[in-house]
């Protein structure tokens, strides 16, 4: 059976606050966890008013303290805004509070424009991506109890640890959607999460180049991939397609470098009157996201992770919500996971 796990970018709706949008989606992590789902991984995104989920570590340790079986992680922390050392303390705190059951997903990309990276990292706008490889390194060397080791010039050495007694490590997943990420991951042996419900394009070539190139880790003597989808289930097709129009306008929005805003609700984006561009992104990233009822979605999933050849799949739900649903519930959400689980 493929094993399902879910990706949150904790979505704010119109006329939500930002607490009113995590408290749903803390609500959501604990669905999940009751309903078996593998993992929950949250993701880094800055300065959009229809996504809340700037601090994954933040949001981890929150989800901690109100599950207990689930694995939580970051879908994934953009390295590149953050000082390595920084990420490794977090991320070794938080598998001291949820022991087992901490992921680091990274990424490469800013999760934002450079104006937001210049303000996080404080360094210029792209001077640390070309480090992304050593910095991933230097985070796994920070986990473990040996530390790593700084050579100064003059011959000296300096240890520098995470933690200070650490027992165990996060694991740490590197996420793309280019052969970049593929190729590193599998050079550095780390398992690898194509970003399938941002792009889609190049998946299968991304796959072939991580699993073709895999060079062995005494952590991972195999390779090891999953992939991400953008998902809406409700008890009819109908109900599923409204609720996928929200965050298939958002796209557009992204798409067509236009004005964003708080997502919509269901009846404010079935009321809009979509131009002809705006239409086309809608369409186009309706093709890629699997939308309908728990049966047919959950059917669609167990062949796409036999196509790809993976036995996990990461779960965006992007359902939309009505009116009138509470706004500190991620009812659509909510409902889309419990129809998923109930036809696996």
């Amino acid at each position: 059976m493929t094993a399902l796990s879910v990706l949150d970018l904790v979505p704010v709706r119109s006329g939500q606050t930002s607490a009113e949008a995590i408290t749903a989606s803390l609500g959501l992590a604990e669905t999940a966890d009751r309903l078996g789902y593998r993992r929950y991984w949250f993701a880094e995104h800055h300065n959009m008013p229809a996504v809340a989920s700037t601090t994954p570590p933040v949001l981890i340790a929150a989800a901690a303290t109100r599950t207990s079986r689930i694995r939580l992680g970051s879908g994934g922390v953009m390295l590149p805004n953050h000082a390595p050392l920084i990420v490794a303390e977090q991320f070794a705190a938080l598998e001291a509070i949820a022991p087992g059951r901490i992921d680091l997903g990274l990424g490469r990309a800013p999760g934002s424009d450079p104006v937001i990276t210049q303000l996080l990292r404080g360094s210029g706008t792209t001077s640390d991506v070309d480090q992304f490889p050593r910095h991933v390194q230097d985070i796994g060397a920070l986990f473990s109890s040996e530390g790593a080791t700084l050579r100064f010039t003059s011959g000296g050495e300096y240890t520098v640890r995470a933690t200070p007694a650490a027992t165990a490590a996060p694991e740490i997943w590197l996420l793309g959607s280019s052969d970049y990420s593929a190729q590193l991951a599998a050079s550095h042996g780390l398992p690898y999460v194509f970003a399938n419900h941002f792009s889609g394009q190049g998946l299968e070539r991304a796959l072939d180049l991580y699993r073709t190139n895999y060079t062995p880790s005494e952590e991972h003597p195999e390779p090891r991939t999953f992939l991400t989808v953008n998902v809406v289930a409700a008890p009819t097709q109908e109900e599923a397609e409204a609720r996928a129009l929200p965050q298939l306008r958002m796209m557009a929005r992204l798409r067509l470098n236009q004005p964003l805003i708080a997502l919509e609700t269901v009846e404010q984006a079935l009321a809009a009157e979509p131009d002809a561009a705006t239409q086309q992104v809608v369409t186009a990233a309706r093709e890629r996201w699997f939308v309908g009822t728990g049966e047919s979605v959950a059917t669609e999933i167990a062949a796409f992770a036999e196509r790809h050849g993976v036995d996990e799949v990461m779960l965006s739900p992007v359902a939309g919500a009505l009116e009138s649903e509470p706004l500190d519930a991620a009812t659509g959400r909510a409902q889309t996971l419990e129809l998923i689980a109930a036809a696996s």
